[in-house]
């Protein structure tokens, strides 16, 4: 059997390991309000697109019951 070195955690060791670990965070908490930000962005103009369209088909519609009338 393999026998592995004890390491000593010294509270040094585990204040830097706890900085090391907020500053992670800290990185993904400003890329995931990047993210949610151009996902606001893209979603508002897919939804004014969808809506444009929703009424060109509505106004086509109207049209084409004029003409059988």
């Amino acid at each position: 059997m393999a026998v592995m070195a004890r390491e000593a955690w010294t509270d040094e060791r585990l204040d830097d390991l706890n900085r090391k670990v907020d500053q992670g965070f800290a990185r993904m908490d400003a890329r995931f309000e990047h993210l949610e930000a151009r996902f606001d962005a893209k979603s508002d103009a897919l939804i004014r697109t969808m809506l444009g369209g929703a009424a060109v088909v509505v106004v086509a519609l109207i049209g084409v019951i004029a003409t059988q009338l």
